[in-house]
């Protein structure tokens, strides 16, 4: 990925961008409308816009992070990257089934959990039959960290803000099922962190 200029960045993001983006070409190869969830920086949304160009990319964020995400847009200037949405997953409301694919990178371990089943919910209701989510970041098993880093990592964020977390896998699942959403596929990344692929299923029949 290309950084033009001094614009804002984070080492993790530009870390795990090609680990991340080998995955995305192949589950995203079908998909052509992404909403991102918790853009950060805006550094993967003008990178993945510009690595899958038959992609619409929506980044979104909080307001705070809006500024930085509109540098990233402006600077890359591509058509199919849009203007950043405003997006609290707390309070938030999105049309139904407007996208085919959305991916969020280390969100879920800085929301609070009610908040991390509130994303589930925005994501299962925002996308077509069919769509695709895929989330990255670190994530415990049966309640065991996969690495005493991980340990210590989530240790530092509960010191934070009770509220954060790493999150186990069965409530992920949980969540995601209870959004219309099924875990299809797992992938490992480096720096012990996981990217899950969930698939929207069909509304008919699920009351959604």
């Amino acid at each position: 990925m290309t950084k033009p200029g001094a614009l804002p960045s984070a080492p993790a993001a530009a870390r795990n961008f090609e680990p991340i983006l080998g995955v995305l070409r192949r589950e995203f190869a079908g998909c052509r409308h992404v909403l991102e969830i918790g853009s950060g920086t805006g550094q993967h949304a003008a990178g993945f816009a510009q690595a899958m160009p038959w992609l619409r990319w929506q980044p979104s964020d909080l307001d705070q992070q809006l500024p930085g995400i509109r540098q990233w847009v402006d600077a890359v200037g591509l058509d199919n990257l849009e203007a950043p949405l405003a997006l609290d997953v707390g309070g938030a409301d999105l049309p139904g089934a407007r996208y085919d694919a959305a991916f969020s990178a280390n969100t879920a371990h800085i929301m609070s959990e009610p908040e991390v089943e509130r994303m589930f919910e925005l994501v299962g209701h925002s996308l077509a039959d069919g769509g695709r989510f895929c989330l990255y970041g670190p994530f415990t098993e049966d309640g065991r960290f996969s690495t005493e880093s991980n340990e210590r990592f989530d240790a530092g964020l509960r010191a934070s803000d009770p509220a954060m977390g790493i999150r186990d896998l069965a409530r992920v699942d949980a969540f995601a099922a209870r959004s219309g959403l099924e875990r299809r596929r797992r992938y490992a990344m480096p720096g012990n962190n996981l990217l899950l692929v969930f698939e929207r299923v069909g509304r008919r029949g699920r009351g959604a």
